[in-house]
């Protein structure tokens, strides 16, 4: 072969390399979200973080290209992610008050996704069967005016259990905490000693000095509660749940004793859709029903009306709208509620409503 032959071969080789080069190089994405998986970032709550860890792990089979992930902080931390917009979506137990929507860079949307029972649990030994509680004595617990297992009004409200002569220690959620705002919302409307001595309903807690252990998180008071004898506190349903944890019975505004269940949370949903405004931002503690559990709650993603990025704006409508309507099921099996027909109604409008530059980003 001459030497030209060689030549016009190498030159028809190199030129065939380079194109296949620049073909696989335009063939991938160049940054951005083009063509490649789309991340958020959600900071917030840890009352709904194991329904979400499971919504997010189920979400990516039906759309790979959606890489969620949820920091479970508590709702002080998702209020302040979503304030900031340090993180693409917050979440909280309890709704944003009107002076912290005013600190939001823009229109913040809250979007319900479960409901779920905040309860009193503890650890005590030699008694088999759930101790229950009215909020009487719920309240002389947490402020100190009870200090023995065996004191009266914990035996006029359990008069079939043999109750130790222990000290009482109380365990309570030292963080920012939307499980916290639940149960001193739950706490204001029962006990006006509450309101005087503790003070308004908020995501922090301040008992009477020398009552009481901070934990973070509902991770943290669960496993101070389930590791230290004679302890009692508050903390999300599944915690409890998951950890073996007794899960005590409350008096409701009926005077029945309401253990929570997914229909007794419901119930009371139902008591309040009557009062639920257009924003969603609604109580539900101490409803009225009979059935009702009285510590009961919705619990909120915290998301902007207008999104800065479409890609990511559309991945997280899409992800909601789907938690909401075929996440359902999974959420039952973690012990939440499903959402009222009519507030699934009302979420629809309000993703419908989401925009990225004023165009709608559910077509």
């Amino acid at each position: 072969m001459s030497v030209s032959n060689k030549v016009f071969q190498f030159t028809a080789l190199l030129l065939s390399f380079l194109l296949l080069v620049l073909s696989f190089a335009c063939s991938k994405p160049t940054g951005g979200n083009s063509g490649g998986a789309v991340k958020l970032q959600g900071v917030g709550a840890t009352f709904p973080a194991p329904i979400y860890k499971k919504w997010v792990d189920e979400y990516g089979k039906v759309n790979p290209n959606a890489q969620i992930d949820y920091q479970s902080q508590g709702s002080g931390a998702g209020v302040k992610a979503a304030q900031n917009q340090t993180a693409d979506f917050g979440a909280s137990d309890a709704p944003m008050s009107d002076e912290d929507l005013k600190q939001a860079k823009g229109e913040l949307l809250h979007i319900p996704t479960v409901l779920g029972a905040v309860v009193i649990t503890y650890n005590l030994a030699g008694v088999s069967k759930p101790l229950q509680f009215s909020p009487e004595t719920i309240n002389d617990i947490f402020l100190g005016k009870i200090q023995k297992w065996d004191d009266a009004k914990i035996k006029a409200d359990n008069p079939d259990a043999t109750l130790p002569a222990n000290d009482i220690s109380v365990v309570f959620r030292s963080d920012g905490s939307g499980t916290t705002e639940v149960f001193t919302d739950y706490m204001t409307k029962v006990s006006p000693e509450w309101k005087e001595k503790v003070g308004p309903k908020g995501k922090n807690i301040k008992l009477p000095e020398g009552i009481g252990i901070g934990a973070k998180g509902n991770e943290g008071v669960t496993g101070q509660i389930k590791n230290t004898p004679n302890t009692i506190g508050y903390v999300e349903f599944i915690y409890a749940k998951q950890n073996g944890l007794p899960i005590a019975p409350i008096k409701n505004s009926t005077g029945k004793f309401i253990e929570p269940t997914l229909e007794t949370v419901s119930a009371a949903a139902a008591e309040m859709l009557a009062d639920t405004p257009e924003d969603l931002r609604v109580s539900i503690t101490n409803s009225k029903g009979e059935k009702a559990y009285p510590i009961s709650s919705y619990t909120y993603i915290l998301i902007y009306k207008d999104q800065k990025d479409a890609a990511k704006g559309k991945v997280l409508v899409d992800f909601l709208w789907w938690a909401t309507h075929d996440g359902v099921k999974f959420a039952q099996e973690k012990d939440y509620a499903p959402l009222p027909s009519e507030i699934v109604k009302k979420v629809e409008t309000k993703l419908n409503a989401i925009t990225s530059g004023g165009k709608p980003l559910r077509q």
